[in-house]
């Protein structure tokens, strides 16, 4: 479900090792060279400089962030994620210049020539992950640093970071272009984004390319987790499956009966957070007070994670509309 994806990760890595290994004498044609746009005008190097890598740790380091950040094209579909990649890269384009000139007039460094790749959409992205995926802690080192499903994706966007003398200001410009792409003020997404028309021949030509089946001896999982989380999950399925089944038949029960579900006495883990429905701990039989109002947005966000509508409606009714309480206790139950 993420062809795009798999183009970006197969494609330029696949043309890099080639220049890299083969053809050594075409990676001038490849080079970032702001002294050939700016002076001579060769707009082409645009194109080539900011699209292939010539450093194979570059390569790796986006490529690996590419298969991770494929989540955003599954959440979105594949024209809105292109519609992304193409206005942060236009976006990032013109703030690669922009501090180049500033760090000349200001610090007086003259930069000819950045890394090349395609590092300015990649860094962009990190903006709607930083923002859009929940933070879900997986373990601690040492007793007191948190281990999360995020982790090790800003630990590969460092190790980008810190690849070469001036990343830094295509990191820079990829996130000013992520924010200005994301903010809702800007309205640029509404400006720089892919056609109608042209969305339908790349979904016609080469979508059938780089698309592939959804695996059918493999059980769905949470897309929000990375892929120790999935195979955490897997791992417990089936005491997932006893607890839904269980929540299913107390639901039945209290149904029948005309009252709530006691989420307090089903999940432990929730009774000492405070929740709006159930006052003091102590609920009370004779007055209900109504349901917590559930925001749509949330229950959207899980449901693209993989889960049901009622186990996202139930969820964020017992954490009191806390997404990320609540996105941590559906994939351990």
């Amino acid at each position: 479900k993420a062809p795009l994806s798999k183009s970006l990760l197969l494609v330029p890595s696949a043309i890099s090792i080639l220049l890299t290994l083969l053809f050594q004498h075409y990676q001038k044609f490849f080079a970032y060279n702001l002294q050939a746009i700016k002076e001579d005008f060769q707009i082409w190097r645009l194109v080539c400089g900011r699209t292939i890598c010539l450093d194979l740790k570059d390569t790796f380091c986006s490529s690996l962030l590419i298969y991770n950040f494929r989540i955003f094209e599954r959440r979105y579909g594949s024209r809105k994620f292109s519609s992304f990649l193409l206005g942060a890269w236009m976006l990032s384009a013109l703030f690669d210049l922009l501090l180049v000139e500033i760090a000349q007039y200001i610090f007086g460094i003259t930069i000819n020539s950045l890394p090349s790749g395609f590092l300015g959409p990649v860094f962009a992205l990190f903006v709607p992950f930083y923002s859009s995926i929940p933070r879900v802690q997986v373990t601690q080192v040492l007793g007191h640093f948190s281990i999360t499903n995020k982790t090790l994706v800003y630990i590969l966007g460092l190790q980008l970071l810190t690849s070469g003398s001036y990343i830094w200001i295509l990191a820079l410009s990829g996130l000013v272009s992520g924010i200005c792409y994301n903010s809702s003020i800007l309205k640029v997404h509404r400006i720089l984004c892919v056609p109608s028309w042209v969305a339908k021949i790349f979904s016609w030509t080469l979508e059938p390319i780089f698309s592939s089946a959804e695996p059918t001896n493999e059980v769905r999982v949470g897309m929000g987790a990375t892929v120790d989380i999935q195979r955490q999950q897997r791992m417990e399925l089936l005491d997932r499956q006893i607890m839904m089944s269980q929540v299913a038949q107390m639901r039945r029960q209290r149904q029948q009966q005309g009252g709530m579900i006691n989420w307090n006495r089903l999940f432990p883990p929730l009774r000492h957070r405070h929740n709006a429905n159930y006052q003091d701990h102590r609920p009370s039989e004779q007055g209900t007070p109504p349901p917590t109002e559930v925001s749509e947005e949330q229950v959207a966000r899980l449901m693209e994670m993989g889960f049901s509508r009622g186990d996202a409606l139930e969820a964020l009714r017992a954490s009191n509309n806390d997404l990320n309480v609540a996105t941590n206790f559906l994939l351990q139950h």
